[in-house]
């Protein structure tokens, strides 16, 4: 089971939903970058259950002990290990579903692969594991502040419901006005009332999930294998009920001519810029030093109260389900820390594989 991702910047997450704690070990961080157990709770803070009426009501202070890689204040080197224990599991609402897998859920992939599956909560594959990347997201994001390199996160459509769109330094500031996490307030009140109404009928919602990063150098990435394009897809996708990553304009791509989409060179302020940014920061696989924009669209939790088909594996015969528990109507505010997370990641990633980071001392 893979449960690493990063070359020299480098993630390993651990940890169940119903298990005794989760967490990530962070290996390849250089030394010397402060680092407190605050900068990345302000980060957990972003994603924990239990915050308003849009999010599951398991309360759990997600709380993070750091137990290794930090010494006076700063990173040593070594590895960072990072550790949330879990407080609040409801197992028993979760033995039923010990032989019925749950309609678009992980849960018989599991079973057919691994034959022993820790079903409570999703196991390894619940949404909370998640907290492996927030952990690894904060170092990356602490990292990438020391080049002046900013990511933020927003959501921009819950089910038909679209944002307008705003500035980088707007969307800032709206995000934390509202539970939705969205940066046009109009939008998100709309958002706000449908997500709660599915929430009353026992369904739930999807949407779109925008994530931007400014300030990033030219030249991450590589032109074949190791795109930077190709990462950050792959690591965005690896995110729980991500079905789709788009980077710029996307599959928007496909209406357009060259001369309507091409980014055309030119100098401002001594700087080489593009006049457009339709590639959404990367070219040839590199980034070409414009905001870098990917979109990801997340599927409506499958976890719903509503009455289902599925089968009992002991019985081999068809049944019906109904899923107990406690469940966000919506994960895409929630997923807003984890796809910045992630974008951190691997930029922090490509930062010290290209040479703009030094490896082992911040302070050379």
């Amino acid at each position: 089971m893979s449960n690493s991702i990063g070359e020299k910047f480098q993630i390993t997450s651990f940890g169940t939903s119903h298990g005794p704690a989760v967490g990530a070990v962070v290996d390849g961080c250089p030394a010397n970058l402060q680092l407190t157990a605050e900068d990345i709770q302000k980060e957990l803070d972003k994603r924990k259950p239990g915050t308003s009426s849009v999010t599951t009501p398991r309360k759990e202070d997600d709380e993070v002990f750091i137990l290794s890689g930090i010494f006076e204040g700063k990173t040593d080197g070594t590895p960072i290990t990072g550790v949330v224990f879990n407080k609040n599991q409801h197992s028993k609402d979760y033995s039923m579903l010990k032989n019925t897998p749950r309609p678009s859920h992980g849960d018989y992939g599991w079973m057919a692969k691994y034959g022993n599956y820790d079903y409570n909560g999703g196991g390894r594959g619940s949404g909370r594991v998640t907290i492996g990347h927030v952990i690894g997201g904060a170092i990356a994001k602490k990292l990438l502040k020391t080049q002046n390199i900013e990511i933020i996160s927003h959501v921009t459509q819950i089910g038909d419901i679209k944002a307008e769109s705003q500035d980088f330094n707007t969307i800032k500031e709206n995000i934390e006005k509202n539970p939705v996490r969205c940066a046009d307030l109009k939008a998100a009140k709309k958002m706000e009332e449908l997500i709660l109404a599915k929430k009353q009928e026992g369904d739930s919602v999807g949407g779109i999930v925008e994530t931007i990063a400014v300030n990033v150098p030219a030249g991450l990435g590589e032109p074949v294998f190791e795109r930077l394009d190709g990462d950050l897809a792959r690591i965005l996708m690896n995110i729980g009920a991500v079905k789709g990553v788009e980077i710029g304009l996307g599959f928007d791509v496909a209406n357009c001519t060259g001369s309507q989409i091409n980014d055309e060179y030119e100098i401002e302020n001594d700087t080489i810029t593009t006049k457009t940014n339709n590639s959404g920061g990367i070219i040839g696989g590199m980034s070409n030093g414009m905001p870098i924009v990917s979109r990801i669209a997340v599927k409506p939790t499958p976890s719903i109260s509503k009455c289902q088909n599925t089968v009992d594996l002991e019985k081999m015969e068809n049944k019906k389900i109904e899923i107990k528990g406690r469940h966000d109507p919506c994960i895409c505010p929630r997923v807003t820390v984890v796809a910045e997370s992630s974008t951190a990641i691997i930029l922090a990633d490509h930062m010290i594989r290209s040479g703009f980071i030094h490896p082992t001392d911040l302070e050379k």
